[in-house]
């Protein structure tokens, strides 16, 4: 994917964040404070910032809120996407999808075998799009998160990425 952001101007959006985690509190969650920060360094708006224990229905009762907030267009979800037994935010999340990102979650592991080998296989990172709102969720890690924001997420939510970008297709955006 190219960067050619001379042509465009950047537009901000409003992007929620939700940390899944049984034993995280606003304290100790680094990888729900790194995402913030990432998304506040692009220029975007943190709308809200919350988080909740690893159970599918609290998980799914967030996100279908800020699915249903026209102010919101883009949810990041960070942890719960492992393999035991309590993590169940693919399970939580994509059933909400009118459409899945097949290639967020094939990309993401292809670039984390880099960084962490056949570990990436544990992970089920996964995105999709629900009532217009982009959802990415992605590991509980600091790293897994810079990662998929670097490498994936950030420049999709960039309107001056080229050759296509996501924000050219929200329309929520098109319609104002």
């Amino acid at each position: 994917m190219t960067e050619n952001k001379n042509e465009r101007e950047f537009i901000p959006l409003n992007i929620a964040v939700l940390t899944v985690s049984d034993s995280r509190n606003e304290e100790t969650d680094k990888s729900g404070k790194r995402l913030v920060d990432l998304l506040e360094q692009q220029c975007h708006m943190l709308y809200e910032k919350k988080i909740v224990p690893d159970d599918i229905y609290q998980i799914r009762a967030e996100v279908s809120k800020w699915i249903a907030n026209e102010e919101v267009q883009v949810v990041l979800t960070t942890g719960g996407t492992g393999v035991t037994g309590r993590d169940g935010t693919p399970e939580a999340v994509s059933i909400l999808f009118d459409k899945t990102i097949d290639g967020f979650g094939e990309t993401f592991r292809a670039i984390s075998y880099q960084q962490i080998k056949t570990s990436t296989i544990q992970s089920r990172a996964i995105a999709g799009v629900a009532n217009g709102t982009y959802i990415f969720s992605m590991p509980g890690s600091m790293g897994a998160c810079a990662t998929a924001w670097d490498e994936l997420i950030r420049l999709q939510l960039d309107y001056r990425t080229r050759p296509c970008n996501l924000v050219e297709l929200m329309p929520r955006l098109r319609e104002k």
